[in-house]
């Protein structure tokens, strides 16, 4: 057989593009902001991880700049030989500290930082245990450990509690969750995952990709919105989301931490993130730590958003954080829909399996601190004419 006939069978992509309702690599043509310039049109941006707006922030843009003039375009190497920075160390240095963690690791993307952590903690005769709802980086880390993993049903801590009774009492033992997930917005039941890790000898592990910059003591993420620093043991995160810059990175002691840098395989074995990126989240961070009020408006918008959808007739998850889905179910309903936002100027992302359980297709809508009432009523009433056509207002 050849290794290349699966590439030439018909599939789900040949029929969305023949229907002409593809959704996937649209080009921009500006900076990624609360307005953008999208394949020649004005469009508002819906669907940015860009929470704090820090992607257009002029110091974090001069940090950038003089980096890439200091130290050049890239470092050639991996963190482990020729490739670390002073930056890199800095940058560890300052995110240990605001997260309240010994030590920090850098990852050269949010994706290889899941790989690299689980991959390396979990060993031959580990178990990992995931929510159903973990981002695919989780996944994939788990695949690329020796471990056995076991899923548990969203959220749902008896299941939760009868995965953790299956671990034998010899094997070591990780609960993986997301603090924030990235497609229904709400938020993980902490507290009673890091109870039941206690009673049963597990280690916790938060991926705080959409967390950092959100929600939290100064948007410390997760653990620190549930008061929960000294519980959770590893935490994840990105730099391509809050901190407007490309890579990822964990937190933990400082045992942990250096037992991850001389393990991990995709930490060793990557080239280390370049200078300019590891300047802007440098400088993202500090702008975090010097404006608050940053995560607050987030906050304001975050719940500004829900109000007017519920106001206009579309219903919504309940949360507080910037991640608001629109449920559509099916998934023709969804790209139609999406297709019609777009041409009508509002980018979202629309969210298909397996990002999401079959039947729950949506489209996700996220704010950023630099989105303004008045763009989100007009955001929102070219939804609501969207997706109620018929313009009814709910009471």
């Amino acid at each position: 057989m050849d290794l290349f006939e699966k590439c030439n069978r018909p599939s789900l992509v040949d029929e969305i593009r023949e229907k002409e309702i593809y959704p996937y690599f649209h080009a921009l043509e500006s900076r990624q902001a609360a307005v953008v310039q999208m394949e020649g049109k004005r469009r508002i941006m819906l669907g940015s991880n860009n929470y704090l707006g820090l992607t257009t922030d002029p110091a974090v843009m001069e940090a950038g700049i003089r980096a890439l003039e200091k130290y050049g375009t890239g470092c050639s190497g991996s963190r482990f030989l020729n490739g670390t920075l002073e930056l890199h160390l800095e940058l560890e240095q300052e995110l240990a500290s605001f997260l309240h963690k010994e030590q920090a690791v850098t990852f050269s993307t949010g994706f290889q930082s899941n790989l690299g952590i689980i991959s390396a903690l979990v060993g031959l005769h580990d178990y990992v245990i995931c929510d159903r709802e973990n981002h695919a980086s989780i996944y994939d880390g788990c695949k690329l450990s020796y471990g056995k993993m076991l899923r548990y049903r969203h959220n749902d801590m008896e299941d939760l509690e009868r995965k953790l009774k299956q671990v034998p009492e010899s094997s070591g033992c990780l609960v993986v969750t997301d603090g924030v997930f990235s497609m229904g917005g709400d938020i993980a039941k902490l507290p009673e995952i890091v109870r039941l890790a206690k009673r049963y000898g597990a280690r916790v592990m938060v991926d705080d990709a959409h967390g950092l910059g959100v929600i939290g003591e100064g948007g410390r993420g997760t653990a620190s919105y549930f008061g929960l620093e000294d519980e959770v043991d590893v935490i994840m995160g990105t730099f391509s989301k809050s901190l407007a810059s490309l890579g990822g990175y964990m937190v933990a002691n400082a045992r942990v931490a250096d037992y991850v840098r001389h393990s991990s395989r995709p930490f060793i074995f990557s080239a280390s993130i370049p200078p300019a990126n590891c300047a802007t989240a440098l400088e993202a961070l500090r702008q975090l730590r010097k404006r608050p009020e940053l995560v607050e408006r987030l906050g304001d918008l975050a719940a500004y958003a829900r109000n007017g959808l519920a106001q206009r007739g579309i219903a919504t998850r309940p949360s507080v954080t910037p991640i608001v889905p629109i449920y559509t179910y099916d998934a023709y309903t969804t790209l139609l829909r999406d297709k019609e936002l777009f041409e009508a100027g509002v980018y979202v992302n629309p969210v298909l399996p397996p990002a999401t359980p079959e039947r729950e297709c949506l489209l996700r809508t996220s704010y950023m601190a630099t989105h303004t009432e008045a763009i989100l009523d007009e955001a929102m009433d070219i939804i609501a004419r969207v997706l109620r056509p018929e313009g009814r207002t709910a009471p």
